[in-house]
């Protein structure tokens, strides 16, 4: 019953896994069944060491999610592997979700040889390495202001052999600007206020520099309302596409818009 009923839960995107860590965003059920079932995850993956259990809590400067342990060891850090790449994180000190997985590949596949990118919000490092190993992009620059996913980045850098990445850890408003370059791409993937770091780019863009610019969407407003936000700070612009990246609640979605200028 219990291995059924998390097979569904699978498929409706009921939980996540990240390395040996499983977190469900959600279990309608009491607190005995939520172990039953989470331990029942262990029978289908032997690879599963924690199971973790999404609060609806954030905390902290970086706004990070709170977990419940439900079953299995209690430790939050992993190693999770994506596109050939590993990454050494703590889920919860740093923001990670595996559901960009295809979404990631995505950006990746476009870099073209010799690009100078710039990628903003870096986290642990997922974004620069898949594109460091992935593409052959000159050489990345990664900014991170939370010091414990910058940490992670140096090993993840070190771990993947990635050494065209260039990694800075602060405020991509204070270290942006004291780098003097100009990048073939840009990505932003911090969708919750992207928005308030589009007129920081100004100077970091060449004629036909392709960004990506993350937002949260509702179904009725997409693509429109982030195309709007874009145009209050570049008025003439291409769309090049436009993605969703996924539900975060009903009817609202991540989404990518990859534009340039005209």
């Amino acid at each position: 019953m219990y291995i059924n009923l998390t097979m569904d839960k699978l498929k409706q995107g009921g939980f996540d896994v990240i390395g040996s860590i499983v977190i469900f965003n959600k279990i309608n059920e009491n607190k005995s069944k939520q172990i039953k079932i989470a331990k029942s995850l262990f029978n289908l993956n032997k690879n599963l060491k924690t199971i973790l259990l999404k609060t609806n809590k954030i905390s902290g400067r970086y706004r990070l999610p709170k977990y419940k342990y439900l079953a299995g060891i209690k430790n939050t850090e992993t190693l999770h592997k994506e596109n050939k790449c590993s990454f050494k994180l703590d889920v919860a000190k740093c923001y990670f979700t595996p559901r960009l997985g295809s979404e990631r590949l995505r950006i990746v596949k476009q870099v073209k040889k010799n690009e100078l990118v710039l990628v903003m919000f870096s986290g642990v490092g997922v974004y620069p390495i898949l594109i460091s190993k992935n593409s052959k992009a000159k050489e990345i620059y990664a900014i991170e202001i939370n010091p414990v996913a910058y940490k992670y980045a140096q090993e993840n850098i070190m771990l993947n052999k990635a050494f065209n990445i260039k990694l800075f850890k602060g405020d991509v408003k204070t270290v942006l600007p004291k780098i003097k370059l100009k990048f073939d791409r840009i990505v932003m993937p911090a969708p919750k206020n992207a928005e308030n770091y589009l007129n920081l780019i100004k100077t970091k863009i060449k004629k036909n520099t392709v960004i990506h610019f993350y937002d949260f969407c509702n179904e009725k407003d997409f693509p429109q309302e982030s195309i709007n936000k874009i145009k209050k700070h570049f008025k003439n612009i291409k769309i090049l596409n436009n993605v969703k990246c996924g539900n975060v609640s009903p009817y609202n979605y991540r989404i990518c818009i990859d534009f340039k200028l005209k």
